[in-house]
């Protein structure tokens, strides 16, 4: 979206994931379920910092949000980083109260720096659009076919992370080399909501998202939707029911 404010020739052609914006903390703050309102969940920080990756990202956003909703953007500072390893390593030591970010920097903080989530992904902004496919309208003109079967692979994809969970997590896990396939499956738990579909609902969150993004300054005009999707090769490629809300098959 900011790109296209800016000139870049690009849409959002497929979707992938929703809902992959987590807050995290040390264990002695208090959070969901005993605290449901994200509001007040962030009213403890109050003085303190909450660490984000970098200024116009999806958690970035979602935080800065937040803060002036509830009046407390006077109140907590946010920090923000180039890199979500930086960000877990900023709670480990204290340099920040909490972080907001993906599932992974969630069971990174999890795991490394005696946290917990404190606002599960669903309870900050759901259907919020965690991923997606982009492609240049040229690309699409001229490579439509290299584009839907690109698009086929992408659907088959997020099938196997819902079904075949374990052995995903192994492929994740071995190419990236530095994860293991725990970390990778409660990552996956954490927000199993996966599937090609641009759905309703990923578009009427992504259009909310667009009014947060000019209220704050990170675009200069609302984009319209036209201007943000093409649904027609997706559509084409996945015309049934979406399958965000079928979750992974990993056994409790």
């Amino acid at each position: 979206i900011i790109g296209i404010d800016r000139g870049v020739e690009i849409k959002c052609v497929a979707g992938g994931h929703v809902e992959g914006t987590v807050l995290c903390g040390k264990r002695k703050y208090k959070g969901f379920p005993d605290v449901n309102d994200p509001g007040d969940i962030l009213k403890q920080f109050c003085g303190l910092k909450i660490g984000v990756p970098g200024r116009g990202s999806i958690h970035d956003v979602i935080l800065r949000e937040y803060l002036e909703r509830f009046q407390l953007e006077k109140d907590i500072e946010v920090m923000n980083f180039q890199w979500a390893d930086q960000v877990t390593e900023a709670v480990a030591r204290d340099e920040v109260a909490a972080a907001i970010g993906t599932p992974a920097l969630a069971v990174a903080v999890k795991r490394y720096a005696d946290g917990k989530i404190l606002c599960p992904p669903s309870r900050l902004w759901p259907n919020n659009p965690s991923y997606g496919i982009l492609a240049s309208g040229s690309f699409m003109a001229e490579k439509s076919e290299i584009m839907e079967r690109f698009l086929i692979l992408h659907e088959e994809a997020t099938s196997k992370l819902r079904n075949e969970p374990a052995e995903t997590a192994k492929t994740i896990s071995d190419y990236v080399g530095f994860v293991d396939i725990d970390f990778v499956l409660e990552t996956l738990k954490i927000s199993p909501k996966y599937c090609a579909q641009i759905t309703d609902e990923y578009i009427s969150s992504t259009m909310e998202f667009v009014k947060a993004l000019k209220r704050l300054g990170y675009i200069k005009r609302e984009i319209s939707q036209d201007e943000i999707f093409d649904t027609s090769l997706i559509k084409k490629i996945h015309p049934s029911k979406d399958h965000y809300s079928d979750g992974i098959a990993i056994p409790d």
